[in-house]
């Protein structure tokens, strides 16, 4: 009687058992190392090597699809659904390519890796995603706080610079002019400026510097404003009434604008 060739004899495997416990923890990941290990025992190192990349691809697509999904569709989901469904489907993978092998590695009395070994390895699986998820996370969100907040900033620094020139119109424009520009354009653009920084204020994670810097740019926007204001007033009533409160703004433009250059 020939002898029936033990291809694991000598080595130790992951039992299904132990595949599913650790893919219920840590995904198709951790489901594609062990199924990997398995292979590389039994000395099949393509199958090996193929079956960890499809366990990271498979962690990709699923994350990558979970994450275009709406909170509110998540929310509906029990925690325990989606786990449970690729376990399932892993249970079933492994016992079409490796179920033969972990059978004829059980009856022949080989030894298996202990289930708190894989639970362990299901576990450093979950971290590894939960690190690369809020890594990627954090640096895109971060990416897109930044280039949302630079877009908003460039309108109003092309307003502040339209509006500016009104002080070299000052000795070159008839009051009629000057009044027109005041209501139709400057004041209109700081009110827009205002307006921006109140918008960039409620992007969701905006950057501690960003929020400093709006507070600044806040307060000089809205003395600009108030400037503007009390030369359109001063112009309609042709009065220097108004030139030491025009003087104290600029004074505290000034110091804003000192702060924001030391930022």
């Amino acid at each position: 009687m020939i002898e029936q060739k033990d291809p694991s004899k000598n080595v130790k495997l992951y039992s299904q058992k132990s595949i599913a416990l650790a893919t219920f923890l840590g995904g198709p990941l951790a489901a594609g190392y062990l199924i990997s290990k398995n292979y590389s025992n039994i000395e099949e190192p393509t199958h090996s090597k193929n079956a960890l990349i499809i366990g990271i691809l498979s962690t990709l697509i699923l994350f990558g699809i979970l994450l275009q999904l709406d909170d509110a569709v998540i929310d509906k989901i029990p925690s325990a659904i989606i786990p449970a469904m690729y376990t399932i489907i892993i249970y079933f993978v492994v016992e079409k390519y490796q179920g033969t092998i972990l059978t004829l590695h059980k009856e022949n009395g080989n030894e298996f890796y202990s289930q708190g070994k894989a639970a362990l390895i299901g576990i450093i699986s979950l971290l590894t995603i939960v690190t690369v998820i809020f890594g990627y996370f954090f640096l895109s969100t971060d990416e897109e706080v930044y280039n949302r907040y630079d877009a908003e900033l460039a309108v109003f620094s092309e307003n502040e610079n339209e509006t500016l020139v009104f002080y070299d119109h000052l000795d070159t424009e008839s009051n009629a002019t000057l009044i027109y520009e005041l209501e139709n354009s400057i004041i209109p653009k700081w009110k827009e400026n205002i307006e921006i920084i109140h918008k960039t204020n409620e992007f969701k994670n905006l950057p501690s510097e960003l929020k400093a810097q709006n507070d600044l740019l806040l307060n000089y926007a809205e003395l600009r404003l108030e400037a503007f204001e009390l030369f359109k007033k001063a112009i309609k009533e042709d009065s220097t009434e108004y030139s030491n409160q025009i003087e104290q703004l600029h004074y505290h433009i000034d110091v804003v604008l000192n702060k924001l250059n030391n930022l």
